[in-house]
């Protein structure tokens, strides 16, 4: 018997994936069986930041997936020094493309989603390296149905602006990737998604960004996400937060089970931010943790605790032995 539950354990770890080739039809994300889908997990910190680049490894993904239930992860690369003061890819392309593209293996070895993000709300201002990237992804990876793009993490531009962006950006793509799905980022650090249901960018499989954090974004941006679900466009939170927008403060846990609550009953897929040491209240690891650690409850923050709690009893498309962290399976081979 103990060996039948520990090989049920190691297996769901090596599931098949979730939910196959996505695609987009109407508001909703679809899985290869044409039945709604729903990803849940997290998103890394930034990738040229300290406390975030220590965990763009398969370690950290394999503990998401099998201690945390999680079946996406986004790989939020930093594209100028902002946010941390660190080189990003507009001066080191290839160190900060070397991190996607580990979490990009990582998730394919692993069966996993990967959202290969150009983190930063000044996108149209490098629109010739953003083509670059994604070249390089979509015509090296774009035939594995794990990969997502997000073309832009949070436009402080109008929405006009972002369109003509978008619209050069998925022309890239598409060259070499005609099916994965592409979640575009819409203005107002991605809260605008009702501005953007009523002139949508043109294409197949595309959805449009969200970002909230519980603390700071209430009902008025449900509204907004209501009135895109309306007008018939797949909505995506490739980011979200427990606490208040400045990533910091104490959590709202009752806004953030509204706001669960909502994404659930309209089967929206959600990763919070962020997988980081960094000692902020939006990072899910206390200061100090390694990726070894990742599935270790001892070193999640409390928002770490809060979000793995939610995670473990979703059902994200694989069977889950137990809602134990790896630790817990580890400790029977010890004995």
């Amino acid at each position: 018997m103990f060996t039948l539950l520990l090989l049920s354990f190691f297996s769901s770890c090596n599931a098949a994936p979730p939910f196959g080739q996505l695609s987009v039809k109407g508001n909703k994300l679809l899985g290869s069986n044409g039945q709604p889908a729903q990803l849940a997990g997290m998103s890394l910190f930034w990738s040229n930041c300290d406390e975030g680049k220590i965990f763009y490894n398969e370690e950290t993904l394999r503990q998401l997936k099998c201690a945390w239930n999680a079946n996406a992860v986004r790989a939020a690369m930093g594209v100028e020094s902002s946010g941390c003061q660190r080189p990003g890819y507009l001066d080191l392309p290839n160190v900060e493309r070397d991190k996607v593209e580990a979490v990009v293996l990582a998730a394919i070895k692993l069966d996993m989603y990967a959202v290969v993000d150009y983190h930063t709300d000044q996108a149209q201002n490098s629109l010739a390296k953003a083509k670059e990237f994604f070249t390089y992804f979509a015509s090296k990876y774009g035939n594995y149905s794990n990969i997502i793009y997000e073309p832009f993490n949070e436009p402080t531009t109008d929405w006009k602006t972002a369109k003509a962006y978008h619209e050069q950006i998925v022309a890239t793509i598409r060259k070499y990737d005609k099916n994965n799905m592409i979640t575009l980022g819409t203005s107002t650090w991605s809260q605008d998604v009702d501005i953007a249901s009523r002139d949508p960018v043109n294409g197949a499989n595309l959805c449009y960004t969200l970002h909230i954090y519980a603390a700071t974004h209430k009902q008025n941006i449900r509204d907004k996400a209501q009135t895109a679900l309306n007008n018939n466009v797949c909505i995506f939170v490739s980011e979200y937060g427990t606490v208040d927008a400045g990533g910091g403060g104490g959590m709202d846990t009752g806004s953030m089970n509204e706001w669960w609550s909502f994404w659930d009953k309209n089967k929206i897929s959600y990763l919070n931010w962020a997988l980081s040491n960094k000692g902020e209240g939006s990072a899910a690891l206390n200061p100090n943790t390694v990726a070894s650690d990742v599935g270790n409850p001892s070193h999640w923050s409390a928002s770490g605790k809060f979000v793995q709690a939610h995670l473990k009893n979703m059902n994200n498309g694989w069977y889950r032995f137990i809602h134990k962290p790896i630790s817990y399976a580890k400790s029977f081979v010890k004995q």
